[in-house]
């Protein structure tokens, strides 16, 4: 059966339900569908090995990321399928996030996660260590002999020396895909949305991912994380940047196994060019961090 079917017959919906596709995704398919009572998001998706996802530990986190006050409610729930409430909304993108009141709101939705979703999750919950997801997407891309697969010497050469870095942990409970499309402004607070990869790990991770991938400048990444932290520990600029580094190699190689493990149309070849060259300037900054 096809995702559109899948979605429209479903049993919770009241009279005839009406179906559009949501763009944007790249790793699931996700719908919009609007019944008699209301706008609901649907999302089709199997468990994917190969980026570590487990719906059953998506599912976890989103019913704890709902009770947080922090993502819409789970309306449904059944083997592929998920069925959120829509967020009336724009989704945002890297330039909104050079405003300083959403970026601020965006720390304070990214800090709020770390600190109270713990409070809510029940049952089973994912891991998230990047340098794991690094060594495991390395080890896929070299035995798939993909086109790249000549830079990973170099690159994991480098994983090693930002995960000495890093250094001990903290742990919470983090989102680990803080890409832009993942906000939801409604006009009044932001939404935060999509818990594939959620699980325990570091704070630093979603900090240097929200700040590679908004393209936050040295001023702006000194600033959100003196609203995070408070106060801002002699060794951690030097942490921070090596986190920020390796947010975003996974990027990078995420895209690079993507590109033949996933039947989305995008354009994964190119997202991981661009990646790549971010992952150079945030290598670079660390090179520079004493």
């Amino acid at each position: 059966m096809s995702p559109e079917r899948i979605a429209l017959s479903l049993p919770i919906w009241r009279g005839t339900p009406h179906l559009s596709v949501l763009s944007g995704g790249i790793t699931n398919v996700n719908f919009r569908v609007t019944d008699d009572s209301g706008d609901y998001v649907v999302r089709i998706g199997d468990d994917i090995p190969v980026h570590h996802i487990s719906r059953a530990g998506e599912l976890a986190a989103s019913f704890a990321a709902h009770a947080a006050g922090l993502s819409p409610p789970v309306i449904h729930h059944a083997p592929r399928v998920l069925v959120i409430g829509f967020v009336h909304g724009r989704t945002m993108t890297p330039a909104d996030f050079q405003d300083d009141a959403l970026r601020h709101q965006a720390v304070d939705l990214i800090a709020s996660a770390h600190r109270n979703i713990p409070k809510h999750l029940r049952g089973g919950a994912q891991a998230f260590w990047v340098f794991h997801v690094l060594r495991d997407y390395a080890a896929r891309l070299i035995a798939e002999s993909h086109s790249k697969a000549a830079l990973l010497s170099k690159l994991m050469e480098q994983a090693r020396t930002l995960e000495g870095a890093v250094g001990p942990i903290d742990m919470v409970f983090g989102h680990n895909d803080l890409l832009a499309g993942n906000f939801i402004h409604d006009g009044a607070r932001l939404w935060l949305i999509d818990w594939d990869y959620a699980g325990w790990g570091s704070p630093l991770f979603d900090l240097g991912g929200f700040a590679a991938n908004m393209g936050l400048t040295s001023f702006q990444e000194t600033e959100m994380l003196t609203q995070y932290f408070r106060a801002i520990p002699a060794d951690l600029p030097r942490r921070y940047a090596a986190m920020k580094a390796a947010a975003a190699l996974r990027e990078a190689l995420w895209a690079m196994v993507s590109e033949s493990h996933s039947g989305i149309d995008f354009n994964y070849a190119a997202y991981a060019a661009t990646c790549l060259d971010t992952y150079a300037a945030a290598y670079s900054q660390f090179q520079r961090t004493p």
